[in-house]
């Protein structure tokens, strides 16, 4: 089996825009915990424009917020509405904020329940970020469980600094057949950077979902989760799909879990809710075992008390989150 997942920083584009949404949307929630929160964040080129729903008591600065992110150079365009009062009338009821199918997983092969292709990608990730703080991005191949091919871009590094860096982090094997020009590791492949972040892309929130979730090899529900409130399920949802997972792998009864939950506009209770236990498909009990609305799971994950922020830089699953305990 050959498996490959990336990881890309948090100065990536991308996750700039989540980090800025998530911001955000911390902000409202700080001042009004009933807040209802939709926004969308595009970046790039000293621009940012924040567009979506709110409908909130509180009244963040939200420019200064944004500027503390990206500078004070940046143009800053708002274009907030508050939520459809036709969406509204489902979620007063308790009901959810749209429809979707939100995916969980979890496996016992690695210590955080998560993928190993995709752990040791957000690790070396994360390492090499310590020491160059800036956008970059990663990715690692697995053959049969070894690492066989690792690809590291960087912003601001050598590659005869970033080498050795890389090596030391992780290792691989000796592979069957090299590339061309007989690399395992690929570093900075396009040649050296220094132009990166803003100044050399634009950013999109929401548009690094697979990262966000479990890597490639695993399904996911397709809903992005910056920048909105727990009644949205594409975010709280798939949360909660990521706990019954880990419920069920800490309780020893599988050693590979998926869930999968979908839900209906304005209808508290999921219409599927189904846990696949090594290959065998399961019922979960919405009535004895788990609140499956979203104020169930938003009281059961104690999501009043989770800055969100914090969610949107190395993925949202494996990080010790109340979903992942």
């Amino acid at each position: 089996m050959i498996k490959t997942a990336e990881f890309v920083s948090p100065k990536h584009p991308d996750k700039i825009c989540d980090f800025i949404a998530d911001s955000i949307l911390d902000a409202y929630l700080a001042e009004d915990k009933n807040s209802r929160v939709a926004v969308e964040v595009m970046g790039g080129h000293k621009l940012i424009t924040i567009n979506g729903e709110v409908t909130s008591h509180a009244s963040p600065l939200l420019e200064k917020i944004v500027k503390e992110i990206v500078g004070e150079d940046f143009k800053i365009i708002i274009n907030l509405s508050k939520q459809s009062p036709s969406i509204a009338l489902g979620v007063d009821i308790g009901g959810a904020g749209d429809q979707g199918i939100m995916k969980g997983y979890a496996t016992s092969d690695t210590e955080s329940m998560m993928p190993p292709e995709y752990e040791l990608a957000r690790d070396l990730c994360e390492r090499v970020f310590e020491k160059y703080p800036y956008d970059g991005k990663v990715q690692v191949t697995l053959n049969n469980g070894e690492v066989e091919t690792v690809v590291v871009s960087f912003q601001n590094t050598k590659n005869e600094e970033l080498l050795p860096l890389v090596k030391n982090i992780i290792e691989t094997k000796k592979p069957q057949s090299l590339s061309s020009d007989g690399a395992q590791y690929l570093i900075n492949p396009a040649g050296e950077w220094i132009q990166g972040g803003f100044d050399a892309d634009t950013g999109l929130s929401g548009r690094k979902l697979v990262i966000d979730n479990y890597g490639p090899e695993i399904p996911i529900g397709g809903g992005s989760f910056s920048g909105k409130d727990y009644t949205k399920v594409d975010r709280s949802g798939a949360y909660i799909a990521r706990k019954i997972a880990v419920d069920f792998i800490k309780s020893g009864k599988a050693k590979e879990v998926f869930v999968k939950l979908a839900y209906a506009i304005g209808k508290p209770e999921p219409v599927m809710a189904v846990a696949i236990l090594d290959g065998v498909e399961i019922k979960i009990n919405t009535q004895t075992e788990y609140n499956l609305t979203p104020k169930g799971i938003k009281n059961f994950l104690d999501l009043e008390n989770v800055n969100f922020a914090e969610t949107s830089k190395w993925g949202h699953f494996g990080r010790n989150f109340n979903w992942d305990n």
